[in-house]
């Protein structure tokens, strides 16, 4: 059990309102008992590998990595295209839009999850143009300061597009996002209209009158 003002002070952290050092500075006087304002935030920064459902090597999915061109965002996207392996015809796809780290092991198990629920998942890495997700979210959320935000919501939409026009897509697409995804979705709603079937934001802003 962690207190609550903790909790808000990791909250911020993750939503990018403060930085690594803030947070440690912030959380040194919960850091009581032999236990680090560094130890307090391992304890609370995701496991993925304890979160993982559906392993990479499944039997069950057809994984492999695919680059979309994007010539109003930031020429291309990279991503993390995942289907069922025994699928005949063609499915509907989802896009999948990571938070504000880049495509992390998480996101990449959703694409999956939803593969062995027999939807096409594509899960672009918005990080691509600063050379795509490094393996750790700390240095995530710092490569992902220095990427254009609207040149990445046109990756976004880039990705959408490529995925809903597949051949093996129905041509009926959804879109989920986490955090800054969830906003990414809700930005996709706009642009799309009926173009995007349905629209799953967990949390995240809202667009703009000028989206």
């Amino acid at each position: 059990d962690f207190p609550q003002e903790l909790l808000n002070l990791f909250d911020r952290y993750v939503h990018g309102g403060i930085d690594l050092r803030q947070f440690l500075d912030g959380a040194q006087k919960f850091a009581v008992g032999g236990i680090t304002a560094t130890a307090l935030f391992e304890m609370l920064r995701p496991n993925y590998a304890w979160a993982i459902q559906v392993q990479e090597n499944d039997s069950r999915i057809k994984a492999e990595s695919v680059t979309v061109p994007s010539p109003r965002g930031n020429e291309g996207i990279s991503g993390y295209l995942v289907r069922p392996a025994n699928a005949a015809g063609k499915l509907a796809g989802v896009l999948v839009v990571h938070e504000n780290r880049g495509l992390n092991p998480y996101i990449k198990d959703v694409a999956r999850r939803l593969a062995i629920a027999k939807f096409i998942a594509f899960a672009p890495d918005g990080l691509t143009s600063v050379g795509g997700y490094p393996g750790d979210d700390e240095k995530g959320l710092q490569l992902f300061t220095q990427v254009d935000g609207a040149k990445m919501r046109e990756d976004f939409l880039a990705a959408a597009t490529w995925l809903k026009s597949r051949p093996d897509c129905t041509g009926k697409l959804g879109a989920v996002g986490f955090c800054f995804g969830g906003g990414v979705v809700n930005y996709l709603a706009v642009r799309m209209g009926a173009d995007l079937a349905a629209a799953v934001p967990f949390y995240g802003i809202q667009p703009s009158a000028a989206d």
